[in-house]
């Protein structure tokens, strides 16, 4: 694959009512490739969504270079308004709550929203509408209200609305936080539908590590810095470095590392119940085995 965002030393400051500043990030290094999934955990406050931002250029760095598509973009001088459109338009960005990002009272006409404002010709917006609104699997709702979705299902639509617009990276600020089970299940289908159908660049962020482990990278902020970054397999199988800022790992490996001292292997990549449960049995049999051969 090859290279879609780099960020060399980027570093961002808030300045605070008195004058006093709090830095976000701290000289960040990342190299995004194009078609790849990663997942940006971190704890509240860790810089995630801040980082988000530099990305989408909603924010420009106080410090340090950002690449897009092989273009430098941002600098701490900021960006001029067509290197901004331009960089919107191939980064798309779905935020937290779909109703702040809502803007029409009918699904088809907020879906093409983002198109008209990009200039494109009505029948080619009709047909990226229905397209966008096919891949969600929304069609049925086109002439729908909003207002009457699910969390879930608006999140879709906000989805299917960034989709229309043909971005080549799609990013996720915390996009299932406010949604049930099932609206995440819905979301997180139809984002991995979009990376290998597609191959459209992900990038979410998000707390749940359910979610984490279908990237195929993870990488971990702590205080504005990159503390990890890896392959989920690779990064959940640091325990007690996620323990250590306050993260959480998938709870089939907090489970067979919790059985660790009692003698049970904890191998990398066991995500799903299934797999964990079939891994347990084979430790009780080896286990009842080498108790065995001792007796």
């Amino acid at each position: 694959m090859s290279e879609f965002i780099r960020t060399e030393n980027i570093s961002f400051s808030y300045e605070d009512a008195g004058g006093g500043i709090h830095p976000a990030i701290k000289n960040v290094s990342l190299s995004i490739e194009r078609g790849s999934f990663v997942a940006v955990l971190g704890h509240n406050g860790s810089g995630k969504s801040t980082l988000a931002k530099l990305f989408n250029m909603i924010l420009s760095p106080t410090d340090g270079k950002l690449y897009v598509d092989g273009e430098l973009v941002s600098t701490n001088e900021g960006a001029d308004d067509d290197t901004i459109f331009s960089v919107r338009r191939k980064i798309g960005m779905v935020h937290q709550n779909p109703d702040n990002q809502i803007v029409s009272s009918v699904v088809e006409e907020d879906v093409a929203f983002g198109p008209e404002n990009l200039g494109v010709e009505p029948s080619e917006i009709r047909r990226r509408v229905d397209d966008a609104l096919a891949t969600v699997g929304m069609s049925e709702y086109a002439l729908h209200s909003p207002s009457r979705l699910s969390g879930g299902q608006k999140q879709r639509v906000a989805i299917a609305g960034i989709i229309a617009m043909r971005p080549e990276c799609i990013i996720l600020d915390e996009a299932t936080a406010m949604l049930d089970p099932s609206g995440r299940r819905d979301v997180m289908s139809t984002v991995g539908k979009l990376n290998r159908e597609a191959g459209i660049t992900i990038i979410h962020i998000t707390h749940d590590m359910s979610e984490a482990v279908l990237a195929d990278r993870v990488i971990v902020l702590n205080e504005g810095e990159v503390f990890l970054d890896g392959t989920p397999q690779d990064v959940f199988s640091e325990v007690e470095l996620l323990r250590s800022v306050r993260l959480d790992v998938p709870q089939t490996t907090a489970l067979l590392y919790a059985l660790k001292p009692y003698g049970f292997s904890l191998p990398k990549g066991i995500f799903d119940a299934k797999s964990c449960a079939l891994h347990i049995s084979g430790e009780l049999k080896r286990l009842g085995t080498a108790r065995e051969d001792t007796n």
